[in-house]
């Protein structure tokens, strides 16, 4: 005790710890052999302090090492993920899921790994559960749905996936380092990703991360509100957005988008905001997914699906990706993979068929 309390003297003092430092520290943390005051004192001090690439990847490596249910799809492309890590300042709906759906009506092969609300309304876990994806399951329904349906999510607050660290998430109300650490933990190993942070100085520092613990390509943004006093863990059509690009050959290349790059009208922050009730927004979840909704939910989920489809060599740029996107809203494509995608991550497809069946019917 009196070691692990020196480490956590250390990160009051701002001082930084070792990639091991960090991992067995955390590892500790996950075995339980620290009392809760510990443990809890650890969490708040790194979170303060602010965590390095280095101490991210420790405790990512303890997380995936010691505490992550393992599975390896049977499928014919990279695998790709896409996630946000909350705590961000603007409020907004659950985009990036409905990105990952229009990527998958694309051929792109998802393997989400989210978890519920804790600094957001609604959680990709949430708003999934309420249009009937079965987010409880066991990891190997998952699998199968990655497989079969081109896309699944992990449930990062389950103990069927992370029986420790659910434990952990379960007891904390407050954004950490490990919406970034514990959410590239993902079952699978992606090692395509696109990640969005809630701050501006972690971007280039993530996609470090990512480059360190194994991924071949990936993009990490920071979007912006019009003044860039406000930031968003997305892609923006508010105001500008950074951007940092891992490449294949490992090199690291940073640039910066604004809405005007795509063509896009800039928009207010109040245009993109969820409702206050899990099922109307997963009605609003719906109907963006079906082209019947505002203009602006429509163009920023395309907008960061676009980069996915870039990744995975959908696409040859992101303006393109955009396009692609659009035209799978407005064809119909990203609902119907949305309702495959409920029929394979399900162990009763016709009780969660039909709970998507009659959410459809109040939007039409």
């Amino acid at each position: 005790m009196r070691k692990f309390g020196a480490i956590i003297s250390k990160l009051i003092q701002k001082k930084d710890l070792t990639h091991a430092e960090a991992r067995e520290a955390f590892k500790k943390i996950l075995m339980n052999d620290q009392p809760p005051l510990q443990q809890g004192a650890f969490l708040a001090a790194m979170t303060a302090k602010g965590a390095t690439p280095e101490e991210i990847a420790g405790v990512w490596e303890a997380i995936y090492k010691y505490d992550t249910v393992k599975v390896k799809p049977s499928i014919s492309q990279p695998l790709v993920e896409n996630c946000g890590t909350g705590m961000d300042e603007l409020d907004t709906f659950n985009i990036s899921t409905v990105a990952s759906i229009i990527a998958a009506a694309n051929g792109v092969f998802m393997a989400k790994h989210g978890a519920r609300a804790i600094t957001s309304k609604h959680g990709a876990v949430d708003i999934l559960e309420a249009v009937g994806v079965e987010v409880e399951c066991d990891p190997e329904i998952t699998k199968r749905s990655i497989e079969k349906a081109g896309i699944g999510i992990f449930n990062g607050m389950s103990p069927k996936i992370h029986p420790q660290l659910a434990r952990i998430l379960s007891q904390i109300y407050f954004g950490t380092f490990l919406n970034i650490a514990a959410s590239l933990a993902n079952p699978a190993l992606p090692r395509y990703g696109v990640r969005g942070v809630y701050s501006k100085d972690l971007v280039k520092p993530i996609v470090k991360v990512m480059k360190e613990i194994g991924y071949q390509k990936a993009i990490v943004v920071h979007g912006m509100n019009s003044d860039g006093t406000k930031g968003m863990d997305e892609i923006s059509i508010v105001g500008n957005t950074i951007v940092a690009e891992l490449h294949e050959d490992g090199e690291i290349s940073t640039y910066l988008l604004s809405p005007e790059d795509f063509g896009i009208q800039r928009v207010g922050e109040a245009e993109l905001s969820p409702e206050a009730g899990r099922d109307r927004e997963a009605l609003r979840f719906l109907r963006t997914l079906g082209g019947m909704e505002t203009e602006p939910r429509t163009n920023i989920a395309c907008i960061n699906a676009a980069p996915i489809l870039y990744l995975a060599g959908k696409a040859r740029d992101l303006r393109e990706g955009l396009e692609i996107s659009k035209e799978t809203v407005k064809s119909g494509k990203a609902l119907e993979k949305l309702k495959e995608w409920v029929k394979e991550q399900n162990s009763n497809s016709k009780k969660g068929l039909e709970k998507l069946e009659s959410l459809m019917e109040k939007i039409e």
